[in-house]
């Protein structure tokens, strides 16, 4: 798995070990990217459920302004591989579960 364009082009990403995280893979990312085109430039990304980071660090790589990572169990993972890109700075990470929960249901 790797960043396919931009300012962190070729860079490799470390994947969190086992299989509770299934990253993107390129061909998706360039269908996606392809399909997003220019408003990817100055946009602010946010990456549920980011496991590798690969989408928000692919969206940075390619201009976007800010990224949002957010997942329970990877965040470490994610910053890691935004060092390794040199695309720290315009990363934030949200150690938390992305899905939607039924507040009403757990107060009972």
């Amino acid at each position: 798995m790797r960043i396919i364009t931009g300012t962190a082009r070729g860079a490799r990403l470390k994947a969190p070990k086992g299989l509770d995280t299934r990253p993107t893979a390129d061909r998706v990312k360039e269908s996606l990217f392809s399909i997003l085109g220019e408003r990817v430039r100055e946009a602010r990304v946010l990456d549920l459920f980011a496991g590798t980071g690969s989408l928000g660090l692919e969206a940075l790589s390619r201009g976007a302004a800010s990224a949002v990572f957010v997942d329970r169990a990877t965040v470490s993972v994610i910053r890691e591989n935004a060092v390794h890109t040199h695309l720290l700075a315009s990363a934030q990470f949200l150690r938390q579960d992305a899905a939607p929960c039924d507040c009403a249901a757990r107060s009972r």
